[in-house]
C-alpha cells in the first residue's frame, strides 16, 4: 500500500508491517505473518498527525 502525505503530515506509527519512505510517500509492506496464501488476507495500521484539511492520499493495495 503506497500513502502519499501532506507537507504538515507525519507517520507516526506503523504496525504489522514495514514502512519504506521515498520524499512524502510512505509504502508499506504487510511484514508480520510472512507470506499470506493465494486468496489469504493481512493487515496493519498507521497513525498519521498534522492537518486534517488535506487527508493523506491512500495508494492502490497490491500483491508482490
Amino acid at each position: 500500500m503506497t500513502l502519499t502525505l501532506g507537507s504538515s503530515q507525519q507517520v507516526v506509527s506503523v504496525w504489522n508491517g514495514s514502512p519504506t519512505y521515498n520524499g512524502t510517500v510512505m509504502t508499506v509492506r504487510s511484514t508480520w505473518n510472512g507470506s499470506p496464501a493465494a486468496g489469504a488476507s493481512t493487515g496493519f495500521g498507521f497513525t498519521v498527525n498534522g492537518s486534517a484539511a488535506s487527508p493523506p492520499q491512500i495508494g492502490a493495495c497490491t500483491a508482490s
